[in-house]
């Protein structure tokens, strides 16, 4: 390979890996779900590519991204919503068998290794309720949509 090519291509690479991180990844209840917020920096003009997992008694179980193909028992209990530089995973009808480390991990591309990630242990007895102040922060514009169609 060229030279002046492999050093473009390895300034591109740390330029991307540099740019795009995860910030922090937080756990909490909503109902009967359990809430994933993954907070992420991007300072490049790349897109994102994500994956949330579950790794369970040393077994990597992916729930949803770009990235891998999420298990076939979580495709009907996640919802996903991205927002900015924040990206929710809902997983619904949560037990104690859901309990493991949760990652959210960023990924140049494909199958690439992680550039970023973030893990949380999840414990049901041990999350918290989701505070209802964040909620309303993160979800303003859709009540403000809803206070308008009532006035």
């Amino acid at each position: 390979m060229n030279p002046a090519i492999s050093i473009a291509l390895l300034l591109t690479v740390l330029q991307v890996s540099r740019g795009q991180k995860v910030t922090s990844l937080t756990a909490c209840l909503v109902d009967q779900s359990l809430r994933l917020d993954c907070r992420h920096e991007n300072t490049t003009s790349s897109p994102i590519q994500y994956e949330f997992s579950l790794t369970r008694e040393t077994k990597k179980h992916v729930l949803f991204g770009t990235v891998g193909v999420p298990e076939h028992t979580y495709r009907s209990r996640t919802n996903f919503t991205s927002k900015y530089n924040m990206k929710v995973l809902y997983l619904s009808a949560f037990t104690s068998k859901d309990e493991g480390t949760y990652t959210c991990a960023l990924h140049h591309s494909g199958h690439s290794p992680p550039i970023s990630s973030q893990n949380v242990t999840v414990l049901r007895d041990k999350l918290v309720k989701c505070e209802g102040i964040s909620l309303l922060a993160q979800n303003r514009n859709v009540r403000a949509r809803h206070c308008d169609i009532h006035l």
